[in-house]
């Protein structure tokens, strides 16, 4: 089972969370920075993935990362993932950016489903203090949301338990 941990950053928040979550994962492979990834391809060689974003454009209606995924979203669609399952993690400032809290997470979700991918890792929202997120879906955000800036004394046990979530979701994880 070949899983792969993905990100793009621009602070390096993203980078530490996914090499934090690889820590936790100890049958993922080691996270990825998508500037380094020459084509999105690679995401159909494995069983897994796991992608991490954050949030810069808030309130836009696209290319709301302000990163590498931006320039990736129309290949990624464009993939035949059938079969695959991916979760999301996504870094975003739930009291600064209260109604547009991880927002970039749902975008990148939304172009997945369009590969055929089989989503997973959905969290509960009730935990969390924000006005608005188009990452909501239903009761639930379609990954894992974290507020390194307001909330990161919460980041350890979400990371801890949505790691142990998907080691339930994603088989041989």
């Amino acid at each position: 089972m070949a899983v792969g941990i993905f990100f793009a950053t621009t602070t390096g928040k993203t980078e530490d969370i996914a090499e934090r979550l690889h820590e936790l994962l100890s049958n993922s492979e080691p996270p990825k920075d998508l500037a380094d990834l020459n084509d999105v391809k690679e995401f159909q060689s494995l069983d897994g993935i796991i992608c991490g974003i954050p949030t810069w454009n808030t309130g836009a209606d696209s290319e709301r990362s302000g990163t590498a995924w931006d320039s990736m979203l129309e290949q990624i669609a464009s993939l035949n993932l059938s079969g695959k399952k991916v979760a999301l993690f996504g870094l975003g400032d739930s009291s600064t950016y209260t109604e547009n809290f991880c927002d970039a997470m749902e975008e990148l979700h939304s172009y997945f489903v369009k590969a055929g991918a089989t989503m997973v890792g959905y969290v509960n929202k009730s935990n969390y203090t924000f006005d608005d997120s188009k990452s909501v879906v239903g009761d639930s955000f379609c990954g894992l949301p974290l507020d390194e800036d307001s909330e990161s004394d919460m980041t350890d046990e979400r990371l801890t338990k949505w790691s142990a979530q998907l080691k339930l979701e994603i088989p041989g994880l």
